[in-house]
């Protein structure tokens, strides 16, 4: 399913926190000393630089994001801010300061974290970092949701490769499961919006797309492993070139997103598959029809 790119709102005034109460010294880089609280010009202005550049690279990769990009990370008051670490689940910039939010969030390919992408909740279950409710990284990502942050989710599709989802806002958080929830949405709100209505409904809606996106991914990268990521018929190896086919299509009671169910095809082969020019047969034999 195809989703509008988020919707930006810079506008939305913030009845709950008002960052010209913060009256200590500014310091280079635009963040303060000893600051009680964030300050959220500069995260504003950094949310919005990293938005802009992760949506300019999905819309040049798509679901495929070189890790190497991500890295580069974006250019703030005269200097370069990461956006990510690939070594750590939950990220906040040193720019944000010690009362700062969460900036990103990941899941790699090889998590040892039962993060939860399922459907059927309407909501992701992002695991705590260790056991320690109080970890530095834990309270950044709890602080996300106290002042409704928009966040940076990226889901590893392949080893070295991600799918950026955003913005994602943290939804709540339950110390007994030692887990957040985590919803996506379409509206990147700068400031916070405390009276829209419709923001639960929404990010519901988004958040069950993404994950049926990211189950597509998941099923690919399964499939193409298992057929040692080459097509079946031609035994190309460029994995940007390949798909996994489904044998039985999604609109069959059978047709589940598992490796029985998927073929490692090329971009062409799989068309032909998908126009009957090429079969499986009961011994999972590849035939064809007619010679192309």
């Amino acid at each position: 399913m195809g989703l509008a790119r988020p919707l930006v709102i810079a506008d939305l005034v913030d009845d709950q926190v008002d960052p010209t109460t913060d009256r200590s010294t500014t310091r280079r880089g635009g963040h303060r000393a000893g600051a009680p609280i964030t300050d959220l010009a500069l995260d504003t202005e950094l949310r919005a630089a990293a938005f802009a550049h992760v949506q300019k690279l999905r819309e040049r990769y798509g679901g495929r994001v070189p890790r190497a990009d991500l890295l580069a990370g974006v250019l703030v008051r005269g200097e370069r801010v990461p956006i990510w670490n690939y070594q750590k689940g939950i990220f906040k910039p040193a720019a944000l300061g010690r009362d700062g939010a969460a900036l990103s969030v990941q899941t790699s390919a090889d998590s040892s974290y039962e993060d939860s992408h399922d459907p059927e909740t309407g909501h992701f279950v992002y695991k705590y970092r260790g056991t320690d409710r109080a970890h530095p990284d834990n309270v950044a990502l709890r602080r996300a949701m106290e002042l409704q942050r928009p966040l940076l989710y990226l889901v590893a599709v392949d080893p070295g490769f991600y799918d950026a989802i955003l913005p994602v806002y943290v939804t709540g958080d339950d110390p007994a499961g030692l887990q957040f929830t985590l919803m996506a949405d379409q509206v990147v709100a700068l400031h916070h919006a405390p009276n829209d209505a419709l923001a639960g409904p929404r990010r519901e809606y988004v958040t069950r797309a993404v994950m049926q996106r990211l189950h597509q991914q998941q099923f690919r990268r399964l499939v193409l492993t298992a057929y040692r990521n080459q097509c079946a018929i031609c035994r190309l190896r460029h994995v940007e070139l390949l798909d996994a086919a489904h044998i039985l299509p999604d609109r069959d009671p059978r047709g589940e997103p598992v490796v029985t169910n998927g073929l490692g095809l090329c971009k062409i082969h799989h068309s032909a598959y998908d126009a009957h020019i090429l079969g499986v047969d009961r011994t999972h034999e590849c035939t064809s029809e007619q010679t192309f």
